[in-house]
């Protein structure tokens, strides 16, 4: 894992090496303060001389002019390798959801995606610039100020150290004590968050019910649990700095005391003295970078490790490496004893089902609920994959083509349409990218959503909201016929298109779809039996299994499932 963390680094290798070069120049400057103090005060000040003490103190300026820079650069160049390397990771995760099959995205939660996209990227990169940065300032100005206080003072240096690893080992172990306090109460705040979006996005239902009190309730109880949790964060982080706090008071007294009594038996001079204080003031602070740093390593890693489980997924449907595309002739559609069930579940959705639909014919594919009609549609895209059987399309097997070649011959117009929050031309674009405005023009107009459109003030321009909330359902819907014929695909899949709609809206989308279904295979997935009467065949599912077929006419006839569910839906 570590090995592929670093790959994200190579591109930008220059911006790394020259973070750490400043990293390590800027300690350099910080040690080196100190020394020109001493010799001031042991050389300069009682010699009097005046003019090496001025090109002292332009040194000094110096050292902060150039720790000025220095941290310039660290703090801009620093954070745009972490973005650099962050929209790298981004676009390789992204890139890598849109080629995951259906199935992932059944089982996983977009919350948790798009939590991948924003925080664990977030506190990779963070991780990515500051981790190594820190590391090489602390153990820098750490490792190269004692160098120099052990030259100067032995004794000194070691009374010094005494607070040092009490302080470092509390600092980390109470430090993870506090950071988990405070991912319990970020935990909560999520609680606190899903519980609004819930009231407000049901508010209608909480006053229709009349169920005011009992929301604020339920709201008042997750609400307690976060000031009880805050509370107990503010606790922890309340021991834990006053103890640090104090330990970091020591480490000036216990040089301070140290130091007296050094000069008290004339082991050593006041000066020394001076400069060792003013060392403790230059490494107190990459001992605070030490302890942040592994804190800042864990939670980087372990966001490292969820990004690296994402990119592990491999696709459940992939191309064959001899893939071919399809070459649509007639376009019949045969299924091939084709059983499927859901993630190898015990329980068959379809159960070797064989059935052939003829090139450029209308077969409608009616049943009860959970019948498996959308399955039976989804199987022909490659959306999900028969667990036997196969599925063929003018005698290829699906499975031996690619499926952007598939997809390409394929027009999907589903139930609940998606909408992107765009206009309506770039909604339309999905169907064909480079089409003329003449063009979608024409599709609307095929759609019977034509007059609609120009009656905009902004025409094409116009919003639709995100998924399509300024829209009706039958513009969507129509939206989503215009995107088809835009692709003009020699199969089409109607999936209860119609079934949310009214009367007005489902027959101008029955008649824009009997447009678009002319001359091309198409697929009807109806649940109101009126919508398919016309279909050149009716296929009747039941529990996965095909139970009758025929045109309207002769499944009245036969007076069986067919039947039974057109009575039931009083249409005689």
């Amino acid at each position: 894992m570590l090995k592929r963390f670093l790959s994200y680094y190579r591109p930008y290798k220059g911006l790394f090496f020259l973070d750490m070069g400043v990293a390590v120049f800027a300690s350099a400057l910080a040690i080196l303060f100190p020394t020109l103090t001493r010799q001031l005060l042991r050389v300069e000040i009682p010699s009097q001389n005046l003019r090496n003490m001025i090109i002292i103190f332009a040194l000094m300026l110096l050292i902060y002019i150039l720790q000025a820079v220095c941290q310039y650069i660290r703090v801009t160049w620093g954070h745009i390798l972490g973005v650099k390397m962050e929209t790298d990771m981004r676009s390789e995760l992204f890139a890598h959801l849109q080629k995951l099959s259906f199935g992932y995205f059944d089982k996983t939660k977009t919350g948790h995606m798009m939590s991948r996209i924003t925080n664990d990227l977030f506190q990779i990169t963070e991780m990515a610039h500051h981790a190594p940065e820190d590391l090489l300032i602390s153990v820098a100005t750490i490792l190269g100020s004692y160098i120099v206080m052990f030259s100067y003072s032995v004794p000194l240096a070691l009374v010094s150290m005494i607070p040092l690893p009490i302080m470092v080992f509390y600092g980390i172990h109470y430090g993870m004590r506090m950071k988990a306090s405070f991912r319990k109460v970020r935990t909560t705040v999520a609680d606190v968050n899903s519980n609004v979006e819930n009231s407000l996005m049901g508010i209608r239902e909480v006053k229709s019910f009349g169920r005011e009190s009992y929301q604020e309730a339920k709201f008042n109880q997750v609400n307690d649990v976060l000031r009880d949790s805050k509370m107990g964060q503010y606790r922890v982080m309340g021991r834990y700095h006053s103890i640090l706090g104090f330990f970091r008071e020591l480490y000036y007294f216990c040089t301070i005391a140290g130091g007296t009594i050094l000069i008290f038996m004339g082991k050593v001079q006041s000066y020394d003295l001076v400069t060792f204080i003013l060392y403790v003031g230059v490494v107190l602070p990459p001992i605070d970078r030490l302890i942040n740093f592994t804190e800042q390593l864990q939670q980087g890693m372990a966001s490292f490790e969820r990004f690296t489980q994402v990119m592990d997924e491999d696709p459940s449907i992939q191309d064959q490496k001899d893939a071919k595309s399809l070459k649509v002739k007639e376009g019949t559609v045969d299924f091939d004893h084709v059983t499927f069930s859901y993630d190898n579940a015990s329980t068959e959705v379809l159960k070797e089902l064989s059935v052939t639909l003829k090139g450029g014919s209308t077969v409608a594919l009616v049943g009860e609920s959970g019948a498996g009609k959308s399955t039976f549609a989804s199987l022909i895209p490659r959306f999900y994959e028969p667990t036997a059987g196969r599925i063929l399309i003018d005698g290829q097997d699906i499975n031996t083509l690619k499926q952007s070649s598939l997809r390409q011959n394929i027009g999907f117009v589903q139930q609940n349409v998606f909408l992107f929050d765009d206009t309506i031309r770039e909604n339309l674009k999905y169907g064909k990218v480079d089409a003329t405005d003449e063009q979608l023009w024409a599709a609307l107009d095929a759609a019977n959503l034509g007059t609609f459109v120009r009656s905009l003030p902004l025409g094409l321009d116009t919003p639709v909201g995100e998924r399509g909330t300024l829209l009706s359902g039958g513009q969507k819907q129509r939206i989503s016929i215009a995107r088809v014929f835009l692709k003009n695909p020699p199969i089409l899949i109607f999936d209860e298109a119609t079934s949310s709609l009214d009367t007005e809206s489902e027959e101008l989308i029955s008649e824009a779809f009997a447009r678009l279904s002319m001359g091309r295979t198409a697929l009807v997935i109806a649940h109101r039996l009126t919508t398919v009467k016309n279909a050149d065949c009716i296929l009747v599912l039941d529990e996965g299994k095909l139970v009758e077929s025929g045109t309207h006419s002769e499944l009245l006839q036969k007076n069986g499932s067919y039947a039974k569910l057109y009575k039931t839906q009083d249409f005689s």
